[in-house]
């Protein structure tokens, strides 16, 4: 049967070679670590990038939310409108609205008509830490 690790001799004589600086003595064909060729790393290759991962996420559904503004009312007030109500956010008119994912504020951008659709042109993109991005 083959032998399974080192021995408590082996360990303190491994110890105190190296706590005298000492190379330890020749191990055992069977024991010594071999070499291992690696393929040299070409950060060329990884600017280029694989597209293929992504292919797996793009039929992952997401909620995308258009914040156009805020607003705080009482139960009373929300009762209170019928048809015909106008609610008045914490935004002006032409100011950026915020796009959300899942929740998360991702981009800003400005809402605009297309034909008799409404559609937002992204302005700006957000960071995940929550500083602007390019």
């Amino acid at each position: 049967m083959a032998k399974q690790g080192l021995t408590q001799e082996e360990i303190a004589a491994l110890f105190a070679a190296a706590q005298k600086g000492e190379q330890p003595a020749e191990q055992p064909a069977e024991q010594r670590p071999e070499q291992v060729p690696f393929p040299a790393l070409d950060p060329e290759a990884e600017v280029a990038g694989d597209p293929a991962p992504l292919g797996l996420l793009s039929d992952v559904e997401l909620e995308l939310t258009v914040e156009l503004g805020q607003s705080r009312r009482s139960l009373r007030e929300i009762l209170a409108m019928g048809p015909g109500s106008v609610l008045e956010l914490d935004k002006h008119a032409g100011e950026a609205v915020d796009l959300l994912v899942n929740g998360r504020l991702v981009a800003r951008g400005e809402v605009v008509v297309i034909g008799e659709n409404y559609g937002v042109r992204i302005t700006e993109l957000v960071n995940p830490e929550g500083s602007p991005g390019r």
